[in-house]
């Protein structure tokens, strides 16, 4: 479960991500190309191409959770680049 107590910032991956990644491959995407530590106490959301799914990857004591969220009807607004954007 998402405990807004022990969040400190939520990210927004950028852009289209291939949801087809799991857990290690999102956290390698938040290691390697955003240059943040995927066991922080953050939130990284990504979406995908289409913008009517997104994946949530938390850090929690010891071990990661996978929120998964799918649209029947409409899109997502999200921001295009391939950076992580910090949302306050």
């Amino acid at each position: 479960m998402i405990d807004e107590v022990t969040i400190d910032k939520v990210y927004l991956a950028q852009g289209p991500t291939d949801l087809r990644k799991s857990i290690d491959g999102l956290a390698a995407i938040v290691q390697e190309t955003f240059e943040l530590n995927p066991f922080s106490h953050c939130l990284f959301v990504f979406c995908n191409r289409s913008r009517d799914k997104l994946k949530i990857l938390q850090w929690d004591h010891n071990g990661f959770w996978l929120h998964y969220r799918r649209l029947e009807r409409g899109t997502f607004q999200w921001p295009s680049g391939n950076n992580a954007i910090p949302m306050a």
